[in-house]
């Protein structure tokens, strides 16, 4: 009677012990990617409450800029004392100064901070604005119309955010920082669920039971000695 085949081999235990590890890796990246999507969702969510309620949203946002500026401040700084004694020491004492100082401001301020981004964003929006409305129409290139558009878009979006303030500094940073969060967000749940998908593709053609393996045909007077 003749022994097991080297395909049988092949096929036995340890093909079924290496389809149930791809099994358990697929449901680790199948639940990443279920958190993933969790955390888009709770960032769409924090998008739509800080659409709604703007003024918070820029309060919020301004003292994470401060304490963002704190801990690359207090970073920068411990990469200074480390690199003590070469010629970027004091540059970088300057710079971690600098972080520490304006995270200060910040987290004390956060209304004139956000006075002070507000008027630089509508200064953003006018230059830029203009800088594409002149630049269509000397270069006149293929994407003119576009280019026109979205000069004309900028403009109009810089005046009506610099007739308006001090007060659309309530509103405008708070709904900038919002509609990061949303497409953030919604970027994030995209991921997952695409992702979800293809680790249940994959897996499924994986534990997909293969085409049956015949023994070749005996060859007449195999059996006899």
């Amino acid at each position: 009677m003749n022994g097991p085949t080297a395909e049988g081999r092949k096929h036995g235990p340890g093909t079924k012990g290496g389809k149930s590890k791809t099994t358990t890796e697929g449901r680790k990246l199948s639940r990443s990617f279920s958190w993933l999507a969790l955390l888009g969702t709770l960032l769409v969510i924090a998008g739509i409450v800080g659409l709604i309620y703007t003024g918070v949203a820029t309060l919020t946002s301004m003292l994470l800029f401060g304490w963002l500026l704190l801990i690359g401040g207090i970073v920068a700084l411990a990469h200074a004392i480390e690199s003590r004694g070469t010629n970027y020491f004091w540059l970088g004492v300057v710079v971690a100064a600098l972080n520490l100082a304006a995270g200060v401001v910040v987290i004390r301020h956060p209304e004139g901070t956000a006075e002070a981004l507000t008027m630089f964003a509508a200064l953003l929006f006018l230059t830029g604005g203009v800088f594409r409305l002149v630049g269509s129409v000397v270069v006149r290139g293929p994407q003119m119309g576009w280019t026109l558009l979205q000069g004309a878009f900028g403009l109009l979006l810089g005046l009506l955010v610099l007739f308006d303030w001090p007060h659309s500094s309530l509103y405008v940073l708070g709904v900038f920082f919002s509609l990061a969060l949303l497409f953030d967000g919604l970027g994030l749940i995209a991921i997952g669920v695409g992702g979800r998908r293809i680790v249940s593709m994959v897996s499924d053609r994986l534990e997909a039971p293969g085409p049956a393996t015949h023994s070749p045909p005996k060859a007449p007077g195999d059996g006899r000695k």
